[in-house]
């Protein structure tokens, strides 16, 4: 290569080198939909493992294998609330006592503000 082809060039911005005699590794296409409607076709190497999912490119949602088996649904635990938690620390039996003295507290409170 001459020196002028060089010449204004960032060195390793571009590559010179063409795809003339090489042989690429053996691909396939794997297509996505998206759930609204959108088709996706990626291109992916034939050994690598073919994910079940892929971001749409049109709208970012995550688009599904046409041809696939759909992905298994995790079994997600309930989200425990505040009430779930204080049963487990406390009887209801418990709770209506601590309530009543509450209650005594703040009937008094208002007896003596009026």
């Amino acid at each position: 290569m001459g020196e002028r082809a060089l010449r204004g060039t960032r060195l390793g911005a571009t590559s010179y080198e063409n795809d003339r005699n090489t042989d690429l590794a053996p691909r396939q296409e794997v297509s996505y939909t998206c759930p609204k409607g959108h088709l996706t076709t990626v291109p992916l190497a034939v050994e690598a493992e073919i994910p079940a999912s892929w971001e749409c490119r049109y709208c970012g949602t995550t688009a599904l294998r046409v041809d696939g088996e759909q992905p298994q649904q995790k079994k997600a635990k309930p989200a425990r609330t505040h009430w779930d938690m204080l049963l487990e620390r406390r009887s209801i039996e418990d709770l209506e006592e601590v309530l009543n003295e509450r209650l005594a507290i703040l009937r008094e409170q208002r007896r003596k503000s009026a």
